[in-house]
Formats: C-alpha cells, sequence, structure tokens
C-alpha cells in the first residue's frame, strides 16, 4: 500500500516540478538581472553652501561698498557694483547694471534708472570734465539706456534706448529724446528738446513741458512703493491684517 501511494505520488507531483523549474529558469533567461529598487534623489542638506545660481544684487569690489538708501527701491535682479550711491526715494528696475568699478556713479534723490540700463564711468574722461557718472535730483532715465562717464543736472528726461557718451552734459530741465545719441562732450543747454544720432537741438521746452518732468519722477517714486511692499522680509500680508483689525475696531 505504501509503494502504491508512493508511486502515485511521484507520478502527480514530478510534472508540475518540471512545468515550475522550466518556468523560472525561462524567466531567468530573459531577465538575467533582478529588478532593483528605483532611486529617487533627495536634495543634499548643505545645497544652500554651494549653490551659487542666485544673481548678487550688490557686489563690493576692494574697498568699495554699494550705498543704497533705506527707502530707495532696488529689484531684485539689479547688480549695483563697486563705487554707487543710490539716494532717498530713488529706484532702479529690473535688469538694470550700475557698475561703478572705475569711478563713482550717483543717483540722485527721486531719480529713476529704468529697465535694463546699463550705467558706467571711465577712469577719466577726454574732454576734461569729471569722469564719474552724476544722476542728479527727479531725472528719469528710460529702458535700455546706456550712460558713461555723463552728467544728468536736476529735472531731466532720458528717453528709451539712449546713449549718452563720455563727458556729454544734459544741463537741468531738459529732455533727450528717445533712441538718441549723445557724443562725447556734448551739451544741452538747459530747458531745451534734444533728439537724433547724433543728437541735435529741436526746440525750446513750454513752460508746461518743464513742469511736467519731476512729475513724472514722482509718479515713478509712487509706483516703486507698490513694488518696494512686495519685497519685503515678512511679505505684506501684516498690512491686510492690520486693516482687519482696524475694520473691527481693534486697535492696532
Amino acid at each position: 500500500m505504501a509503494t502504491s501511494i508512493a508511486r502515485f505520488s511521484r507520478k502527480t507531483l514530478t510534472p508540475t516540478l518540471i512545468r515550475r523549474f522550466s518556468t523560472s529558469s525561462a524567466a531567468l533567461a530573459t531577465n538575467p538581472d533582478p529588478p532593483k529598487p528605483k532611486l529617487t534623489p533627495s536634495p543634499s542638506p548643505n545645497r544652500a553652501n554651494w549653490d551659487y545660481r542666485g544673481q548678487r544684487q550688490i557686489i563690493p569690489l576692494g574697498q568699495w561698498l554699494p550705498k543704497v538708501a533705506v527707502d530707495a527701491y532696488v529689484a531684485p535682479n539689479v547688480v549695483l557694483a563697486g563705487q554707487v550711491t543710490v539716494w532717498d526715494g530713488s529706484s532702479v528696475w529690473n535688469g538694470a547694471v550700475l557698475r561703478g568699478d572705475l569711478n563713482k556713479i550717483t543717483l540722485g534723490f527721486c531719480s529713476n534708472v529704468q529697465e535694463r540700463c546699463v550705467v558706467h564711468a571711465a577712469w577719466a574722461s577726454p574732454t576734461g570734465l569729471p569722469a564719474e557718472t552724476l544722476i542728479d535730483r527727479y531725472v528719469t532715465v528710460g529702458a535700455y539706456s546706456l550712460l558713461r562717464s555723463c552728467t544728468i543736472e536736476p529735472e531731466c528726461i532720458i528717453g528709451q534706448h539712449s546713449i549718452l557718451m563720455e563727458g556729454s552734459l544734459v544741463e537741468t530741465r531738459s529732455i533727450l529724446e528717445a533712441g538718441s545719441v549723445l557724443p562725447p562732450g556734448r551739451r544741452i543747454p538747459s530747458g531745451e528738446l534734444w533728439g537724433g544720432n547724433p543728437a541735435r537741438f529741436i526746440r525750446t521746452l513750454t513752460n508746461e513741458e518743464t513742469l511736467e518732468i519731476p512729475k513724472l519722477a514722482v509718479a515713478i517714486n509712487h509706483l516703486s512703493g507698490d513694488h518696494f511692499s512686495e519685497f519685503l522680509p515678512y511679505s505684506t500680508v501684516y498690512l491686510e491684517v492690520e486693516k482687519f483689525k482696524k475694520s473691527l475696531g481693534i486697535h492696532v
């Protein structure tokens, strides 16, 4: 009886084992390497110490460190390098570069340098005039302009895509049209409108036009205040909380 049971179990189990063995050997033949677990990259804990992809806004050069007033607005992607001074109420907009590595650059009270402007200063001026770049108060410099070792007196407008070369002078209450080129040593007298390449006299400004020049600078200053509040360390959520408390009669 035991012999017959052993023969029966041998006959029934042998084909099953053969099929399982053949299946496993075929799987190994098609996939010689066992499957590996998927690896997900994890950020390094010291990432802040070696990641320098962010653009530096303030770049000291030697003993010179750019000076920015407390209430001046400087956009996050602006570059200030070397001997640069940004006075109260002024604003430097996105993408502008003020490079004072060779000489001083001064941006006066309530003036503005708009997007993608480049302001530089040379070692010396070929005309004998001061080689530093001075932008006085209530001056508006249009976007994509290039200023190099020039002087702009108070209450002036420099149009977009303008170029002011070494030693050029724009006297007070003057306007330079967009796309103009002011050659080295050229002077724009007070109260005149110039334009062209090279820049030439067009006409004398009216009294109403000269009064509008500082108003434009003040309007841009007010607009920069809205941008300035968005880049505070803790955003502007606290301002909304204060408004809500005032609406409920809670003293802040």
